[in-house]
């Protein structure tokens, strides 16, 4: 019975080619897309899942309210790590202070400039690190040095690692103890590529500061067996309040169950984040699969006049609907079998393209049981909904009707077809409305004035001891050089703040009132190379000795703290008292889409760990840069020279929204080619269905433009009702994601216009070929058969 059910399926599929292509075209599209977004899915669900304790690990978060704003982060306090131990050690298994950085790693000849972590001794048991060589245990040495397996061979290449000798920032000698398993691309430590130990003497900085205001570094706790994330959270929530009084802050545990998905905190709670994402786009690839069965529906039950004899005869002979159901389904699943040959076929051709638009490095899981398992369901259950409707539909014709030629479809029997064609290009013009509304948010936050001039400014890190104390000559050399036209020295880039710090003190404050300033320490330069703005003052000067350790406020911070003409008046923090010279217009140094955090410029030259360089705009980039590392290197010869462009780092503050922009944008144009595709079929068999029609009108006069207005005018009446009920639900659907922003683009009508001139102008050329041909035929051949 199977063998005759595919036997007659591919007799059909071979008989109506056209027909054919169609179908398995628009499911393979349409499939393709389900399964590229299903592996993001996987992917994104799966993130941290490397790790053996991902559900008992977690990150301490610190909340903080100030400003009438509550912000939640991942840094905290050194002495934190010991109350935990002292008060709760019953509900931690395992804690351990980290602190990143970008350091200098050197064997020989080779030098390496990597991102890595001061850790205590708990962490790659916490993280249950894959170690390739040495233990857990050697890491318990100051000197020890646990090194990523990709870092361990572009330092020594294939030589055993363990006990060679790796030269940390020309600073001091460590020794390798272990080489452990690079994290995969779908971790959040991605990227650790060496552990060094907390108790180093080189940490001193850090492991020594017993400050309870000084959130630098970051607290990863295991939790033991049978406790609860809330609970743990309940218990130390106020932990800090004996020794912090002056701020209001509260702590919390955060499972690494939630890290990647739920990172977006709003008043101190988990509030979502790249999980919209991932149900925005799994929502998308129902969407465009759902499309590609609707043609397979559409096309199947425009055909029916076509089957209903044979199933007429079926009946006659015996046949039960139950097996002709059974037969229709059959032949929607060879048909969706045979489309995801092609599928797959498609998918591994775009992965590459798709993991470049994504910043993803998926793969096809061949060697995976469940990816099978899933796959054949996938094909199951997309065969048995786009051949359900046919299935039942062609089933249900009597028999004496069909053979007796009474059959005809009636107008009414359209209707679902035309419904059909409805929702498809509804969903198709949603999502080009909101890819639009995408790129213009993204437009809208790129042309926000940022205060400064990022264009030519690149930022070197200071990751060594030989570089400092030579800013004078360093920056003579620059400028003298041709290539820059300014250098400074800062304690962040332009494109993030980093630290923030309460406890500042000005005439007129309110009781009680301790707001949060982002805090960044100059060198004289500073201003002038990032050519900021100044407002009211003057900048720095290098000639005023008492310049030293005074500030600049931003727009708003003067408005924060509302001192009226702020200018030669002071601020008390640290126990020193710091003269404000001047006030500089806001910058964007974090988020483009939110407002500008008040924050307090000081000189203050001995707190800097990075370069910023102007390079001269009329010298050619790669020319410069060939002058400048000379000098870099003259000053820093333990460590190679690497920048980074300034409005490079600024434009990665874009990248979500960019991929998902990219993203929407590839998956409207494939949900509108499938639609098309339909579109299409539908108009084919409109034109094979009214020929005679056609060739009585020709005779009797009719143009060729009448005739193409008369088979075009229900296709497009049909679009122009998707657009009636797309327009509303798009913009509910776009104004409700633009809230997420403070800073955020408008939606305009001609948004709605471009959208709607574009789908029926591409709605035309589709059904025009075929009304095109149709009224173009000669009417003889038509009619001759009358």
């Amino acid at each position: 019975m199977i063998k005759n059910y595919l036997k007659i399926g591919w007799r059909n599929l071979v008989r109506n080619k056209t027909h054919s292509f169609i179908n398995i075209a628009g499911l393979s599209v349409g499939m393709a897309v389900a399964m590229l977004i299903g592996l993001w899915i996987w992917d994104e669900l799966s993130y941290d899942k490397y790790h053996r304790n991902y559900e008992s690990i977690g990150q301490i978060m610190t909340t903080q309210t100030a400003n009438n704003q509550t912000v939640t982060f991942g840094s905290t306090v050194v002495p934190l790590n010991n109350e935990l131990h002292t008060k709760y050690g019953n509900s931690f298994k395992l804690t351990a202070l980290t602190s990143g950085g970008t350091h200098i790693l050197a064997a020989g000849e080779t030098k390496l400039s990597q991102q890595g972590i001061w850790a205590e001794p708990g962490l790659p048991s916490i993280l249950s690190l894959a170690m390739i060589k040495g233990s857990y245990s050697t890491f318990k040495d100051p000197s020890s040095l646990l090194l990523s397996a990709s870092t361990a061979n572009a330092l020594f290449g294939n030589a055993d690692p363990i006990n060679k000798v790796v030269r940390l920032d020309n600073i001091k000698d460590m020794k390798v103890t272990g080489v452990y398993q690079d994290l995969p691309s779908n971790t959040t430590l991605n990227g650790t590529m060496f552990l060094l130990p907390w108790n180093n003497s080189a940490n001193f900085w850090i492991t020594q500061s017993g400050r309870w205001d000084n959130h630098g570094v970051q607290l990863y706790v295991q939790l033991n067996p049978n406790v609860d994330f809330n609970k743990a959270s309940d218990q130390i929530k106020n932990i800090t309040a004996p020794y912090n009084k002056n701020v209001n802050e509260t702590i919390q545990v955060f499972p690494m169950r939630n890290w990647h998905l739920y990172s977006d905190f709003q008043n101190g709670k988990s509030a979502g984040g790249r999980i919209q994402f991932v149900w925005l786009f799994g929502i998308i690839g129902i969407f465009v699969l759902l499309l590609a069965c609707i043609n397979f529906m559409n096309l199947s039950t425009a055909r029916s006049e076509k089957r209903a004899k044979e199933v007429g005869i079926r009946k006659a002979i015996g046949s039960l609907r139950s097996q002709l159901i059974k037969q229709f389904l059959g032949e929607s699943i060879l048909v969706v079998f045979l489309a995801f040959i092609l599928t797959i076929a498609l998918v591994w051709f775009a992965l590459p393209y798709f993991n470049q638009i994504a910043d993803k490095q998926v793969t096809i899981p061949w060697s995976n049981v469940l990816f099978w398992l899933f796959t054949l369901s996938f094909i199951f259950f997309t065969g048995l909904v786009s051949g359900s409707y046919p299935a039942f539909y062609l089933s249900a014709f009597k028999p004496v009707k069909v053979l007796k030629g009474a059959f005809r479809a009636t107008r009414f029997a359209a209707l679902p077809r035309r419904a059909l064609v409805v929702v498809q290009f509804t969903v198709s013009i949603v999502l080009i409305i909101g890819t639009i509304v995408v790129f213009r948010q993204i437009q809208f936050a790129s042309n926000r004035p940022i205060g400064y001039t990022r264009e030519g400014l690149i930022t070197v890190e200071m990751n060594t001891p030989q570089i400092y104390g030579h800013y004078e000559a360093m920056r003579n050399d620059l400028i003298a050089s041709g290539a820059a036209l300014d250098m400074a020295e800062a304690s962040t880039t332009t494109t993030q703040i980093g630290i923030t710090n309460t406890g500042f003190n000005w005439e007129g404050k309110a009781p009680g009132f301790d707001p949060m300033f982002g805090n960044i320490f100059v060198s004289p330069d500073f201003g002038k190379t990032i050519g900021w703005k100044i407002v009211d003052g003057r900048d720095f000067s290098r000639s005023v000795p008492a310049d030293t350790g005074a500030f600049i406020l931003n727009e708003s911070a003067v408005k924060l703290t509302g001192i009226k003409n702020p200018v030669g008046k002071t601020m008390h923090w640290l126990g020193k008292n710091h003269v404000i010279t001047g006030v500089v217009k806001d910058m964007i140094m974090e988020s483009p889409y939110k407002q500008t955090i008040a924050t307090v410029f000081q000189m203050k030259p001995d707190w800097v760990n990075r370069i910023i360089v102007r390079v001269n705009p009329k010298m050619p980039m790669q020319t410069a840069l060939s002058k400048i590392e000379p000098v870099f290197k003259k000053y820093n010869p333990g460590s190679p020279f690497e920048y980074k462009f300034n409005d490079d780092e600024y434009a990665k503050k874009f990248s979500d929204e960019k991929r998902m922009g990219n993203l929407a944008t590839v998956f409207a144009a494939l949900a509108i080619f499938i639609s098309c595709l339909g579109l299409f079929g539908m108009a084919t068999f409109t034109a094979e269905q009214r020929i005679k029609e056609i060739g009585v009108r020709k005779v009797l006069g009719a143009s060729v433009f009448n005739l193409w207005r008369l088979l075009s005018k229900d296709f497009v009446g049909l679009v122009v009702i998707s657009l009636l009920i797309a327009t509303p639900v798009a913009y509910y659907i776009m104004h409700q994601w633009l809230q997420n922003y403070a800073y955020h683009a408008g939606i305009t009508w001609w948004i709605f216009a471009l959208t709607s001139a574009g789908t029926v102008l591409i709605t035309l050329l589709t059904v025009s070929y075929q009304s095109i041909k149709a009224a173009l035929m000669n009417p003889v051949k038509s009619l001759k058969t009358e």
